[in-house]
């Protein structure tokens, strides 16, 4: 595996474009006038609100609430999934089923609480059925989750799922030969690993778990959590 090309998703040119075309000024002014908590959290909240109404897809349509992600704004650690579940559309928070039960204990392994990390989704309004998103309902969310990476800033991006994987590292690969190492990808380190869901699917298989902390370990290392 190598380095993302230059062309990455996440490139300053991309993100500057997105950010302009939705009016994000606040990226691109300058931050020394106001502290940098009150700042990041005003410009938060004005993403959140955006994506609660947004119908810029079809997802739109059929969800009870979107989920924007919650967390810290300071997070050093941020979680990409899929997209939102049953469970996730009903409270309007992310990764609360049973899959997110999981994902809170492994988050617990690593000395961390969810408060620490930030966590989020590709999409913000949960698939019919919990099918895999569409590519155009990917690209009309890209925006969002470009903002929020712009604004939180994180050290490490932690991948679950083939979906967030692609996103930050297109590949043909299966994700048994994308986890487990580290991709630059513009000022991120992004780390691919297993679904939670995908390990609770495959609950008997003591490898996959394994596997899985064995990133989350060299997430540690690299975060001084060892």
């Amino acid at each position: 595996m190598g380095r993302i090309p230059d062309k990455t998703l996440l490139g300053l040119e991309e993100y500057l474009k997105y950010l302009d075309e939705l009016g994000a000024d606040f990226i691109t002014s300058n931050r020394s006038s106001a502290g940098p908590v009150h700042f990041c959290s005003e410009s938060y909240e004005r993403i959140r609100g955006r994506i609660l109404v947004c119908t810029l897809c079809r997802l739109s349509q059929s969800r009870t609430h979107a989920v924007p992600g919650e967390g810290s704004l300071d997070a050093r650690l941020m979680f990409v999934g899929e997209g939102p579940g049953r469970d996730e559309d009903i409270q309007g928070k992310p990764f609360v089923g049973r899959a997110g039960q999981l994902l809170t204990k492994i988050i617990q392994a690593m000395k961390f609480t969810r408060d620490e990390v930030y966590i989020t989704n590709i999409v913000k309004c949960r698939p019919p059925e919990n099918r895999t998103p569409h590519r155009d309902e990917i690209d009309a969310c890209t925006p969002y989750l470009r903002q929020q990476l712009a604004l939180i800033r994180p050290m490490v991006i932690v991948t679950l799922g083939k979906v967030a994987t692609d996103f930050f590292v297109p590949s043909s690969l299966g994700m048994t030969l994308l986890r487990g190492q580290f991709y630059p990808c513009g000022d991120f380190q992004v780390m691919p690993t297993f679904h939670p869901s995908y390990l609770i699917r495959n609950e008997g298989n003591k490898e996959l778990r394994k596997m899985v902390w064995e990133d989350m370990q060299k997430v540690m290392a690299v975060l001084g959590k060892t």
